[in-house]
């Protein structure tokens, strides 16, 4: 029965089942696309599928395609129980056109041509950092790799499959089996699974083919799991860390954006201060040494808008390279104005942060995960010399041979071979030496691990220190602006009442511009604290 089924069943068709069981998996997608153009098609994703944050069913607004309104944000006063009036706030009103002039002036002085400008806020950087960041895309990709080292392992066991062609010809003097030399002339042709076969001898290459060690059949897919876990958490720290980045980034664009607006009031005030001296000098109520001062103070003060100007362009493009953006485009912030985001309150206790922090930090998680992996590791090493080898061979085709060149007798050919054998390394010192390394890489894990929860603690209690003192610091930065802005209104008030000199008021432009800035200052250093907070507590869902 066995024989008819094998002279039914042709060994081309053998061939052609093993082909078709060694097609492997579709290749992954070219990412040349995003490589290539990369501007054109961020602008062309974001308009036709607006990103939405996890956990939220509304599309981001359409930052990235919508031009950006004229003028910059300005720097305002927040909302709170200490709020400033209108004639108090940090930067007025009347700031709007001078700056928006100033930049029309800037423009069309330079030769170089505009840059497309694009509205952005926070929300949206935070989405596309979430999307389309390359560090967080490649942590990702890690987990698709262990995905598959995953898959290998568990495929250990299993035979792999060969199929060939195999034709032999020999002419002249052989040994035989006895020892004898003779003459011979011969040829012979193998076809099915397996290949190489000298003579009527057993396949060199057998066509179902094992040789591989059990310990690693039944260990390897156990270290392969907990490597893949740990990367799922080390791709998690690096949405993390790039969430963080990201957010810094365009806190530091918005500081940019307000501190040129400083800069630009405090020009124009010097301004005013330069024709006023002017005007004193003239006429004899001032001297000329006041007009000179006030012109020294000028050239410092546009020289400050420069540097201004300068920072925003740098912001900007740092910026976008942390959203893989054009660094042609020019990002303008919408958010009118900067008030203190709160992620974290500050009444929770340090300690409930830092229990919250090492429950819920991957990179705890990822170390723990690599301890785990350590140990399996070192459960493989101990196996080793206890758990045999495995080794398979199975052949079977068409052979047929004869004398000369003459191909004769063709038939099925079926050939097996089986067997299992133990190993102990270099008389076993191999084998000592094996699991002392393991136990070392071990021990290594798991003092990173402690290194980890360490690190963790530390940086929860110092980014709530931040925020606690920061906090605190707003209301100190408040009171010097309502200060600084009512002693220039005293001064210049002084000035048109003709009983004081126009110098007199340089001094409070200068306190003024420090204040304003230490305002600002408080406000970014207080959300940036937030943020850092933010991520050593493992960026929890539920905050954003």
């Amino acid at each position: 029965m066995i024989g008819e089924w094998r002279q039914k069943r042709s060994p081309i068709v053998c061939c052609i089942v093993a082909l078709w069981l060694a097609a492997g998996c579709a290749a992954p997608q070219s990412i040349q696309t995003s490589i290539s153009n990369r501007a054109s098609a961020t602008l062309a994703a974001a308009e036709n599928n607006p990103p939405v944050l996890p956990g939220s069913s509304s599309p981001a607004p359409d930052s990235l395609v919508a031009p950006a309104p004229s003028g910059r944000a300005r720097l305002m006063a927040h909302d709170s129980e200490a709020g400033l009036s209108s004639s108090q706030t940090p930067i007025s009103e009347n700031l709007s056109s001078e700056a928006d002039e100033s930049a029309h002036s800037s423009t069309s002085s330079s030769s170089t041509p505009s840059r497309p400008s694009y509205a952005i806020d926070l929300e949206m950087v935070l989405q596309l950092t979430d999307g389309q960041n390359p560090q967080v895309a490649f942590a990702r990709e890690r987990i698709q790799e262990a995905f598959a080292q995953v898959d290998r392992a568990q495929t250990l066991w299993l035979p792999s499959l060969r199929t060939g062609v195999s034709y032999t010809k020999h002419d002249g003097v052989t040994q035989q089996v006895n020892g004898s030399i003779i003459n011979a002339s011969r040829s012979a042709l193998f076809t099915g699974f397996g290949g190489v076969l000298p003579g009527g001898a057993t396949p060199a290459i057998p066509g179902l083919y094992a040789n591989f060690q059990l310990v690693d059949a039944i260990f390897q897919p156990r270290i392969a799991e907990r490597t893949a876990a740990s990367r799922q958490s080390a791709a998690t720290a690096a949405r993390n860390d790039a969430l963080l980045e990201a957010a810094l980034a365009y806190f530091e664009l918005l500081r940019a954006e307000q501190d040129l607006s400083i800069a630009r009031e405090a020009r124009r005030h010097t301004q005013e201060l330069v024709d006023l001296s002017a005007v004193y000098a003239t006429t004899g109520k001032g001297t000329t040494a006041d007009h000179d001062r006030a012109r020294a103070e000028l050239a410092l003060r546009v020289n400050d808008v420069q540097r201004g100007e300068e920072a925003e362009k740098v912001a900007t493009v740092r910026l976008a390279q942390q959203l893989s953006l054009d660094p042609l485009l020019s990002l303008e912030p919408r958010e009118p104005t900067i008030v203190p985001i709160e992620l974290v309150s500050i009444e929770a206790s340090p300690a409930e942060l830092v229990a919250r922090g090492l429950s819920n930090r991957p990179e705890v998680a990822e170390n723990r995960q690599l301890a785990a992996e350590a140990i399996e590791r070192l459960q493989r090493e101990k196996f080793a010399p206890l758990i045999p080898s495995v080794l398979l061979g199975i052949g079977y085709g068409g052979f047929g041979g004869g004398l000369g060149g003459n191909i004769a007798g063709f038939n099925n050919s079926f050939d097996a071979v089986a067997g299992a054998f133990w190993e102990v390394r270099n008389l076993g010192l191999g084998e000592r030496a094996a699991r002392c390394e393991a136990q070392s890489r071990v021990q290594q894990a798991q003092y990173r691990e402690i290194a980890a929860l360490d690190r963790v603690a530390r940086e929860v209690v110092e980014a709530h220190i931040q925020v606690q003192s920061r906090k605190g610091q707003i209301a100190t930065a408040q009171e010097g602006v309502q200060a600084a802005l009512a002693s220039y209104e005293r001064n210049l008030d002084r000035i048109k009442n003709v009983l004081g000199l126009p110098i007199e008021a340089l001094q409070a432009i200068q306190a003024l511009s420090q204040a304003r800035r230490e305002y600002l200052r408080t406000l970014i250093a207080y959300n940036e604290a937030q943020f850092r907070l933010q991520r050593a507590l493992g960026w929890p869902v539920e905050a954003l």
